[in-house]
């Protein structure tokens, strides 16, 4: 059987070292780490990552502000919100819930994200300096991954990874930040032909497509590693992308769902506020993130 990895130890681990470097800001220069968090309307999953957020700073001892809008908040409503939220030096870090509703612009109000509070690193600007390798912010939900991998000490370097789902704020990061690692990444999706091929010749499986049930035992390589991103509700469960009981008998390693990478996600972007924090703190324009280095040709 596989490995769990589990998600709460990497967080604990994480969390330690964010207070600290909460608390060593706030003697320095009296500020608090402030993340603002915007929710237009009331969609449970959205709701419930608020919520997520806000008990993960408080348990690190950052302050999480609680922006609320209407489900008919126009798009310029959310960015005038966006503009006001950038002026306040109290806020260092902006988050937006995903998805908006359906008649707001979702690339308009993300990009209206000052790059040094965008600690999420969705943002155009962020997203390109991602790909560019440049310091940036990077995407709390594939660098959750990222620590549970280095947490368990799984080699990335030279391997080869499928990553199974192109969306902007997951899949896509994903891919970029382990090639950056020197990973060989094939990038896949819910309608790419003969996924099962992709699959069985990777030694990392990464999972963000939002499809319960996608990958199964016999699509997996003896020993891979799986990290499943995926969050889907049936009956009342929360389950992954991978059918976990057949992945489980043939896998190395395998994160749960739940209890795998969500926890760490939440203290990702907790590390990325303090982060954003500091870089305020001493007026860079940037957050001085290490670069990866940029991978050998």
């Amino acid at each position: 059987m596989a490995k769990l990895l589990r998600g709460a130890p990497v967080a604990r681990r994480i969390r330690a070292e964010v207070r600290t470097a909460a608390e060593a800001l706030i003697a320095e220069t009296g500020v608090a780490p402030t993340i603002a968090t915007v929710l237009v309307g009331n969609a449970p999953a959205s709701s419930a990552y608020r919520d997520a957020i806000a008990r993960a700073m408080s348990g690190c001892g950052l302050a999480h502000e609680d922006v609320l809008l209407p489900v008919a908040a126009t798009t310029g409503r959310v960015i005038e919100t966006i503009e006001r939220l950038n002026e306040r030096p109290d806020v260092h870090g902006i988050l937006v819930l995903l998805p908006l509703p359906p008649h707001v612009h979702q690339l308009e109000v993300i990009s209206a994200i000052m790059p040094a509070k965008d600690v999420d690193g969705i943002a155009p600007e962020s997203v390109g300096r991602l790909h560019l390798g440049l310091p940036t912010l990077h995407p709390s939900t594939p660098l959750a991954g990222l620590e549970i991998l280095d947490y368990y000490q799984i080699p990335v370097a030279g391997k080869r990874a499928v990553v199974i789902g192109r969306g902007n704020v997951v899949g896509k990061p994903t891919a970029a930040l382990l090639t950056a690692r020197d990973a060989t990444v094939t990038l896949c999706h819910s309608r790419t032909d003969s996924l099962a091929d992709e699959t069985r010749g990777a030694d990392l499986v990464v999972l963000a497509a939002g499809h319960p049930g996608l990958l199964d035992g016999s699509m997996v390589k003896s020993g891979a590693t799986v990290i499943d991103f995926g969050v889907n509700v049936e009956g009342g469960k929360v389950h992954g992308d991978a059918d976990a009981e057949s992945v489980a008998a043939v896998a190395g390693a395998l994160t749960p769902v739940p209890g795998g990478t969500t926890p760490v996600t939440t203290m990702a972007l907790a590390r990325n506020t303090v982060t954003a924090a500091f870089s305020q703190a001493t007026r860079e324009s940037t957050p001085r993130v290490a670069a990866p280095a940029e991978p050998a040709r």
